[in-house]
């Protein structure tokens, strides 16, 4: 049997690229070679576990995971019962689908390989296919674009809506891009990276703000009026906030400033519990609205992916070849050192 590498965590924050046996397609599969694939936060949580526990081992021990949520590439071959695709086209994945469990999170296959087995390959439920004229790295931003437009619909934001991103990674960047296709008027984002204020206000934001600097209150009641709480205390104007940022201090930042019947959109995974000011949250009628994944979106996005790729496209800060994997995970595992990573396969032999 052929083999391929495949990326697998390692122990704490170490990732091992191990041989292992290229997966045959049965009647229902696909098999996919990997032409890019995103490293996400998520990697990096499991990286820093080192591992995954394993049900089935008593005491809790970890056992490696093969990462990559996030690929994009190029079908090879097809099983006899697979309609609507084709050796040679180029498939996004939705890792949710596979039935032996989430790619790259924990399931039987991860992405972050030369190839890929798409089980019960079904176009429009595991794979979309997109056009050649869209670079696979900028495909590979499939997956968290559904997770920023998922946050985005959630919020439910019409275009005469004041908003804030708190957080300019790229799900937070990528709310802004979904927030403006959207005709939402004026997006404010909110980070303390220069760097990432500047992609913001290049990817469309109308305005950013650098919380480590500026006043947060003063600088958003100037952007958007001034408004109040339900005890008439003045508050900025700002009706939707998206939290992708994850800390505690932004979570109470947006309490502080919440005016009556404001919402809270948390994308962001927080990682550990916080105390929160119940009282403020009272004070505004502050309607908190968790955004989890992508229900209905990880294909929903694809057609806007492609239209507006040179915008997506500034989302990549990292592009790094399969040979030097391990630069690539250590680049999202040091804070601040990149923006968004993505693994390119185009060195790896046919």
């Amino acid at each position: 049997m052929s083999q391929m590498k495949s990326v697998q965590t390692a122990g704490t924050n170490q990732v091992d690229v191990v041989d292992v046996d290229r997966p045959v397609p049965g009647p229902k599969d696909a098999l996919v070679r990997i032409r890019a694939c995103g490293v996400c936060g998520t990697d990096v949580a499991f990286l820093h576990m080192g591992g995954m526990p394993a049900r089935a081992h008593l005491g809790g021990d970890l056992v490696p995971i093969p990462l990559g949520h996030e690929p994009a590439g190029e079908v090879v071959e097809v099983g006899a019962d697979v309609t609507g695709l084709k050796a040679g086209d180029r498939v996004v994945v939705n890792p949710q689908a596979a039935p032996t469990g989430i790619i790259g999170c924990g399931g039987r296959y991860g992405g972050m390989s030369e190839y890929l087995l798409i089980e019960n390959a079904e176009v429009g439920t595991s794979v979309a296919v997109f056009p050649d004229t869209v670079p696979f790295d900028v495909a590979s931003l499939n997956e968290p674009m559904a997770v920023a437009r998922h946050a985005v619909n959630r919020s439910q934001a019409k275009p005469t809506d004041k908003v804030v991103v708190l957080g300019a990674g790229p799900i937070g960047l990528g709310a802004a891009i979904w927030l403006k296709l959207r005709g939402v008027e004026h997006v404010v984002v909110v980070d303390i990276i220069p760097s990432r204020l500047e992609k913001a206000l290049a990817v469309g934001a109308d305005a950013v703000l650098d919380s480590a600097e500026e006043d947060v209150t003063a600088r958003l009641t100037e952007l958007h009026g001034e408004a109040a709480n339900a005890l008439g205390q003045p508050r900025p104007g700002t009706d939707i906030y998206i939290d992708a940022a994850g800390a505690a201090a932004v979570f109470n930042t947006v309490v502080d400033n919440a005016k009556w019947h404001a919402k809270l959109v948390m994308v962001a995974v927080h990682k550990k519990g916080s105390d929160i000011d119940l009282g403020g949250m009272l004070r505004s009628e502050l309607t908190l609205v968790p955004s989890q994944g992508y229900p209905t979106e990880i294909f929903e996005v694809t057609p806007d992916l492609v239209e507006h790729q040179s915008r997506f496209a500034q989302l990549i800060s990292h592009r790094v070849p399969f040979t030097e994997v391990e630069r690539a995970y250590a680049l999202a595992l040091t804070p601040g050192a990149a923006e968004k990573v993505v693994v390119t396969f185009d060195d790896v032999a046919e």
